[in-house]
């Protein structure tokens, strides 16, 4: 949850920035820092678990995936 949390501050800043930037809008730049991550910060938890679940039950294929370096592991 950590992970995912830290995700959605970064998330948070880089949406207020770009959308201040292109339009100098305080109103434009929080609204898109809100709606925008927070939106994809729920799709980005389902997700992981949607990864987890697959890693557990395509381990074969999670683990050719890896080693022909297609997957980043952490």
């Amino acid at each position: 949850m950590a992970k995912t949390v830290s995700f959605a501050i970064l998330h948070f800043t880089v949406a207020f920035t770009v959308g201040y930037l292109l339009t100098g809008s305080l109103m434009v730049g929080g609204l898109l820092a809100i709606i925008e991550p927070a939106c994809n910060t729920v799709v980005f938890h389902f997700h992981e678990k949607a990864w987890k679940r697959f890693e557990a039950n395509n381990p074969e294929q999670h683990a050719r995936a890896t080693s022909m370096g297609w997957l980043h592991v952490h």
